[in-house]
């Protein structure tokens, strides 16, 4: 029998992020019909992220999070600078009584600030600590060095406060694996965004979930040229998710977009008008409001 899981959708949090950056090379006309910017050119993202918990009857017991959002250590001025929101996935998290030290697993597509700053928050002291202290923290091999040498188009985006505090948790994966023996949770990679960025994959009763990181941050990144400026191969990005999408189409998998303010969970069909393309349809028609429940 295939390992399926229970999993709820937390919403850790509202940014703004400039919208020309997030759409790239596509032009301002087009994207802002798609997404309307505010006075500052901004474009209103969540950082959605899953609880995974075991069935019943299942032996492991295990608590696994996907993704962390960007956590709570900002300044009020860097939080201006973004609009972030007072909020983030521990609260997500106590709003439905699970105690973030009762997390085993943490899997980040990438570790960027707005996906891996969650891990760690400041103590008494100010001191960055972990958030989730008994979790490992599963991330490529290629994602973790490149952060931890800083090779970005942005200087201020793989930051030390949530590296270094939790460099002992990491489980470093090399490709496509599963996250631990039997845990039917597998990762692999998805280049492009960065060029460690990885996919996860599990099942629940209705059948496969995906989740991609930014090879398709929001539902109106769904043409193959709509990619973020700052992807560092914009080019390999395209190819990472024509692949994505032409499998889920085929596969019927569900897809949870990471940074989609409204419902993230999509499915994949070729667009009818467009040779090539695809378009996404809700994933959970019939429980839009709590997509992840059974």
């Amino acid at each position: 029998m295939t390992h399926q899981y229970h999993w709820q959708l937390l919403r850790a949090g509202t940014l703004r992020l400039d919208g020309g950056g997030m759409f790239g090379v596509v032009p301002k006309p087009m994207w802002s019909k798609l997404a309307a910017p505010d006075e500052q050119n901004r474009i209103g993202l969540e950082t959605n992220c899953l609880l995974l918990e075991d069935t019943p009857g299942s032996k492991s017991g295990s608590r696994i999070l996907i993704e962390t959002g960007f956590g709570d250590k900002w300044t009020d001025k860097e939080r201006g600078f973004y609009d972030i929101q007072k909020r983030c996935v521990a609260d997500a998290l106590h709003e439905i009584d699970i105690a973030p030290e009762t997390i085993d697993h943490v899997v980040v597509t990438h570790l960027h600030f707005d996906h891996a700053a969650g891990l760690t928050t400041l103590n008494d002291e100010g001191e960055p600590v972990p958030v989730f202290p008994k979790a490992k923290v599963h991330v490529q091999k290629k994602e973790w060095e490149d952060a931890l040498a800083n090779k970005s188009t942005m200087n201020k985006t793989y930051l030390e406060s949530h590296l270094k505090p939790i460099a002992d948790q990491v489980v470093l994966h090399d490709g496509e694996a599963e996250i631990f023996e039997g845990a039917g949770i597998n990762v692999w990679p998805m280049p492009g965004h960065t060029w460690g960025q990885q996919a996860i994959r599990f099942e629940d009763k209705d059948g496969v979930v995906v989740f991609p990181g930014d090879v398709l941050p929001t539902i109106n990144h769904v043409g193959l040229a709509f990619s973020i400026g700052y992807d560092m191969e914009p080019y390999t990005n395209m190819l990472s998710k024509r692949k994505l999408l032409d499998e889920a189409s085929f596969r019927g998998w569900r897809i949870v977009i990471d940074h989609e303010p409204g419902d993230p969970v999509v499915r994949v069909k070729p667009d009818a008008k467009r040779a090539g393309q695809f378009s996404l349809t809700p994933g959970n028609p019939g429980n839009p409001g709590n997509p992840g429940n059974p």
